[in-house]
């Protein structure tokens, strides 16, 4: 009775095991978490997803996105002696980490080439964002064309970013320093009203209200990045910053194309800037006006900067992390002394006047109408806004990725409609599904 009693204990052991083997089993199958994919997908096609640049609070993150940046800075080798000898001449490089012949993906694009340059301001530890940057217009458009590329910083590059930003780009890559005496507080300064302007601004919380770095950067941006003696080897210079995204192929040249149809200066995102950071702004530009008429030029952009002739200022102005521009036109008299008027006022560190609205400023009033352009087709994104071109098929033959639902361009805090209302354009064909 015994045995009887413990075999039946074994067999009933035996089941229990099998259900808990079969309940293990089919739990496995169902995949921890997969409630939560629909709301992560919902995530990244937000405008403020991760991936369009707002940042990630997590370790892991970082660290793999840093080991997938690294391994795309893999060069695949030469395929012949010949084709090493040829991509070494084309890529030539003053610094020593463009030694390495560079493969290109695609068919070099025929006809000549502009005086120009990407330029780019950035730190040492930008160079993962800046990486991101490079490879997208690389991708998008530099492979075929193989542009150079300046990088600038107020200290000294290390050999890290030369490392990484050289290995990512066609063209060939040069690195300048910061002159000192444009990158601090001039003479004229009152080192303690603008250190009490800051404490103000930042206790009303206004953005980049308390920061020096960044007043240094807007300065600097305003008047000086154009004379630095790398820059002052170039006709034309293209933007760009840290983290960016093109949506789309840029299927032409655009520094060709400004120099041929007569344009000076550039934009894809306009609105309208912080009121707290430029109260007297216009205020400056109304003293420059009186002081040298002689810059005003006839059919300028006025209509664009105000709405009553230029008694004030309505904020509008274009987004300067974008431009394509010419860089005789910022060199020129007419911008310097706009520019030397604004600076002796002291509102870039009084304020907080940013380089968007001086820059736009001075395209509107220094500039014809006509000389500044609207590039529809460059389908871009800087955190927060997007430009995705409208129209869809110019979504299509450019190979865009961008929705068009995100576009700012019809947003009621864009300027972009009074470009064309200035312009007396019409409006593109489809921009009311996008308002």
């Amino acid at each position: 009775m015994a045995g009887s009693t413990r075999y039946l204990r074994y067999i009933v052991f035996a089941f229990v095991a099998l259900i808990v083997i079969f309940f293990i089993s089919s739990s496995s199958s169902a995949v921890p978490g997969a409630d939560h994919l629909q709301s992560a997908t919902d995530l990244l096609k937000g405008q403020g997803s991760l991936w369009k640049g707002t940042g990630s609070t997590s370790p892991a993150a970082d660290s793999a996105a840093a080991e997938k940046a690294a391994s795309d800075l893999k060069i695949p080798p030469a395929h012949s002696e010949a084709a090493a000898a040829t991509a070494s001449q084309s890529n030539s490089s003053p610094n020593p980490y463009s030694s390495t012949p560079k493969v290109l993906s695609g068919k070099p694009a025929s006809g000549a080439r502009m005086n120009a340059t990407f330029v780019t301001l950035a730190r040492n530890s930008d160079v993962w964002e800046i990486s991101r940057s490079i490879r997208q217009v690389e991708d998008r458009f530099n492979h075929n064309y193989n542009y150079d590329w300046v990088f600038l910083n107020d200290a000294e590059f290390d050999d890290t970013f030369k490392k990484v930003t050289t290995a990512l780009t066609s063209g060939r890559t040069r690195y300048g320093k910061i002159d000192s005496e444009h990158w601090g507080f001039p003479d004229f300064i009152d080192q303690d009203k603008a250190r009490k302007v800051r404490e103000d601004m930042h206790e009303r919380k206004i953005i980049y209200g308390d920061s020096i770095s960044y007043r240094h950067m807007c300065r600097y941006e305003s008047g000086f990045f154009f004379r630095h003696p790398i820059m002052l080897e170039y006709e034309w210079y293209w933007r760009v910053e840290p983290s960016i995204e093109l949506f789309c192929d840029v299927a032409y040249d655009p520094f060709v194309f400004m120099a041929e149809n007569k344009k000076k200066y550039s934009f894809v995102l306009s609105l309208y800037e912080y009121v707290e950071t430029i109260p007297t702004l216009w205020d400056s530009v109304k003293g420059f006006m009186k002081q040298h008429p002689e810059h005003i030029v006839p059919d300028n952009a006025m209509e664009f900067l105000s709405d009553d002739g230029g008694n004030t200022y309505n904020h509008c102005h274009f987004w300067s992390n974008f431009e394509v521009g010419n860089l005789d036109w910022l060199r020129s008299k007419a911008y310097v002394d706009f520019f030397d008027h604004l600076d002796k006022d002291g509102g870039f560190f009084y304020e907080r006047w940013g380089d968007a609205p001086v820059h736009s400023i001075a395209a509107g009033l220094l500039l014809n109408k006509s000389e500044i352009h609207f590039f529809n087709d460059i389908a871009y994104y800087h955190v927060p806004f997007t430009h995705c071109p409208t129209g869809e098929q110019t979504r299509l033959d450019l190979k865009c990725h961008c929705n068009p639902k995100d576009n700012f361009d019809w947003n009621g805090y864009s300027c972009t409609k009074r470009y064309f209302e200035m312009n007396k354009l019409p409006l593109p064909e489809g921009y009311e599904k996008e308002q």
